[in-house]
């Protein structure tokens, strides 16, 4: 689609919109639920970080942790340490983070084998844990509300936008190709306010922290 100056001077007025009805309230919620599963002390790698607004909310909720980002196109305005990657291999060694982070980041990858190269990255890099906030779409109306979800909150930023939502077996069968398992899974995140939440919400968005398979504490 070729914007034209009306379309862009839309786009510009949704992005207002969102930011003012949607974003700010859902980033602190997002962020509270993501720092209590984080262990304290925690060194975060947060993989896609955008402007580190997440991850410095994060930081407020769980003082303790420290995090720097990576992202296929840093920004010089981002709140937190950032570097450049391309988006496919993370430039750290293995075992460089306690935490590896992606806040709805892998359903944007091209296809289902972007999203299991980039959970195997992670996997690699990670001392212990991975910590994932994305989508679910279980059925066609799920997938038809992300879309439609998606396109409100990313478009105006100019996002590249492949719909790549999955079911809930597809995403533990990546986790499983990836050495990981679910320790802590939950789909019942109050991102949005009533009425809202009974169109956004319906258990649309996961999070979960994922443990790499045989670790030991010792």
């Amino acid at each position: 689609m070729v914007d034209t100056p009306h379309s862009s001077t839309a786009l510009a007025l949704l992005k207002r919109a969102h930011a003012h009805t949607v974003f700010e309230r859902r980033a602190r919620v997002l962020a509270q639920a993501l720092a209590k599963e984080i262990p304290q002390q925690s060194s975060v790698l947060d993989i896609g970080c955008g402007d580190g607004t997440i991850a410095t909310l994060i930081k407020e909720f769980n003082p303790g942790m420290s995090i720097r980002g990576i992202e296929f196109a840093a920004r010089p305005s981002c709140s937190i340490e950032c570097t450049t990657f391309d988006g496919r291999t993370i430039p750290y060694a293995s075992a460089s983070f306690d935490v590896c982070m992606f806040v709805d980041v892998l359903h944007h990858a091209g296809n289902n084998q972007g999203i299991a190269s980039l959970l195997m990255e992670a996997s690699r890099v990670s001392r212990r844990f991975v910590l994932i906030k994305d989508h679910l779409a279980e059925t066609y109306f799920d997938f038809k509300t992300l879309q439609l979800m998606d396109w409100v909150g990313n478009r105006p930023h100019g996002v590249v936008l492949p719909y790549n939502y999955q079911k809930r077996t597809q995403w533990n069968r990546f986790f499983a190709q990836s050495g990981l398992e679910v320790i802590h899974w939950r789909d019942e995140i109050p991102l949005y306010p009533f009425p809202f939440s009974l169109l956004f919400g319906r258990k649309l968005h996961f999070i979960t922290l994922l443990q790499k398979i045989g670790f030991s504490s010792r």
